[in-house]
């Protein structure tokens, strides 16, 4: 590796406009002897465990660096908080919260059913740590495993995941989802009918609300939300949509009277943010449960997708050796909750060691908004390249961010279709990836501002705005530049593209 660095005396010693260069050198010097070396190890070691690497190895130190951190589970943090709290409404539920997050492709994609040329597959969208080893995309990776254990009917499982994904205010690469599942064993019933009246009781059982409900579509419909016929009849599907609903409802009063207290608390409330809670049910397609809901909350003037949820695909619950079992499950993701009961303004925040933010939330008296302790001001960039004119292949830009929660896609989305077995020339991804690695924290957000393709070489041009904002400092503007001709370069070198 070539040395950079000077000693202390002589780097303080520099110019001011000089020394952010130095470091912002030294730094992508380290970053390219660390990439040469990722290119080249023959294992990766996480969390104490070597795996072997190949061609598909995509998984870079700077998400290694945060993998077992485990927000969810560490005491005062807002994530843990906000699990506790939903947990709070699923009793006698068992809780997993401590799985690890290296999954096999078998339990991530195979064991639910996803399709081989499902796009949450591709390098582009996960991060392998070799062809048949991943980092989590969803929890769901472990519904099968959780079943077939059978340790419980009613169970919740907490856990951080992990996607190439979109950069901005609410995305990050790692984030936390949250899901549940409830099941009722058909042969400790007398007939299917004593377990049907079973379902029914528990649902009369459940706490009652007096939300406004918009729920116009039937319980199942054959071409957009279909039953499962081979598996289920249409009175047992109905009810146990039923009683997923209304435990889901449950779980929303209990978040958003706490977030409408805080508010309160904090002098924030308003008469539209008074106006009374209403949930609605929207149809939704998720490929292991079949009917499928999202759950929307009408909160402080705007519609808010909440959690999704459905029927338990019965095939998984085959592939679980639990055949004779029938039951819900839904997803959430904490992020998303917590920075709305919070007040949390950027998902970078989430992760960060500083304890101005850290100190503002206690577990013992939990529900408080957050205060911003700081506003560094923004520094855009743009970079517009020219993509290569002899290839050949999609371009997959302007893909919209994943802001569904499980049970999800497992990532994957994309606005032109993709055949399988064809890599694409440019992924949007890609490029993210590339500013992470560059700017990491540092960057705020990139969105595709330009679309153009030459009238007369029918050669495209993108350009992204590059929005740089450090959560702690002012960033300087040698310190930006450098950065952005850092991520020009590395866009050059690693797809080819010529720069406007």
């Amino acid at each position: 590796m070539v040395k950079l660095a000077c000693s202390t005396a002589l780097f303080w010693a520099l110019p001011t406009n000089i020394r952010p260069l130095i470091r912002i050198a030294y730094l992508s010097q380290r970053r390219a002897y660390s990439q040469s070396k990722c290119s080249t190890r023959k294992q990766l070691t996480i969390a104490g465990v070597d795996y072997p690497t190949d061609s598909w190895t995509n998984v870079p130190r700077a998400i290694l660096s945060n993998y077992g951190r485990k927000l969810h589970i560490s005491q005062h943090h807002p994530l843990a908080i906000t699990r506790q709290l939903i947990e709070s409404r699923f009793v006698g539920f068992k809780n997993h919260n401590n799985l690890p997050g290296v999954v096999t492709v078998d339990q991530n994609f195979d064991s639910l059913g996803f399709a081989p040329d499902h796009p949450g597959r591709s390098k582009t969208d996960t991060y392998y740590v070799n062809e048949s080893t991943l980092l989590r995309t969803h929890t769901t990776a472990h519904e099968r495993d959780i079943f077939r254990d059978n340790q419980s009917d009613g169970w919740t499982l907490a856990a951080d995941v992990y996607r190439r994904d979109a950069v901005d205010r609410s995305h990050y690469p790692i984030f936390h989802q949250m899901e549940g599942a409830l099941t009722w064993h058909r042969p400790n019933f007398s007939s299917r009918d004593a377990c049907l009246d079973a379902i029914k009781d528990s649902l009369r059982k459940l706490p009652k609300h007096d939300l406004a409900v918009e729920d116009p579509n039937p319980p199942f419909h054959p071409d957009h939300n279909p039953l499962q016929e081979k598996y289920h009849s249409p009175e047992e599907a109905e009810a146990v949509g039923a009683h997923l609903k209304r435990s889901l409802e449950d779980v929303v009063v209990t978040i958003f009277t706490e977030a409408d207290k805080a508010l309160a608390s904090a002098g924030q409330a308003s008469s539209t943010e008074q106006e009374p809670l209403k949930v609605r049910w929207v149809e939704a397609f998720f490929p292991h449960t079949s009917p499928s809901w999202e759950l929307e909350v009408w909160w402080r003037g705007d519609w808010l997708e909440v959690l999704g949820c459905g029927v338990i695909d019965q095939p998984l619950l085959i592939r679980a050796n639990q055949p004779d079992r029938i039951g819900w499950a839904f997803g959430i993701g904490l992020e998303r909750i917590a920075m709305l009961l919070f007040g949390i303004p950027d998902i970078r925040l989430f992760w960060s060691k500083d304890e101005r933010f850290l100190r503002q939330f206690r577990a013992a008296d939990p529900y408080k908004r957050f205060q911003p302790f700081s506003k560094h001001p923004a520094a855009p960039r743009d970079v517009a390249f020219w993509l290569p004119a002899s290839a050949q292949g999609p371009v997959v830009a302007d893909t919209p961010a994943s802001n569904s929660s499980a049970p999800s896609p497992a990532g994957g989305q994309r606005t032109e279709t993709v055949k399988a077995g064809v890599e694409p020339v440019f992924h949007e991804n890609d490029l993210m990836e590339v500013v992470r690695m560059i700017a990491g924290d540092a960057v705020e957000d990139v969105k595709l501002i330009d679309d153009f393709t030459h009238p007369k070489n029918q050669r495209r041009s993108l350009c992204y705005r590059v929005e740089y904002r450090s959560l702690e400092r002012t960033l300087t503007a040698e310190e930006v530049n450098a950065m952005h001709e850092q991520v020009c370069s590395e866009l050059v070198g690693r797809f080819n593209v010529e720069i406007r």
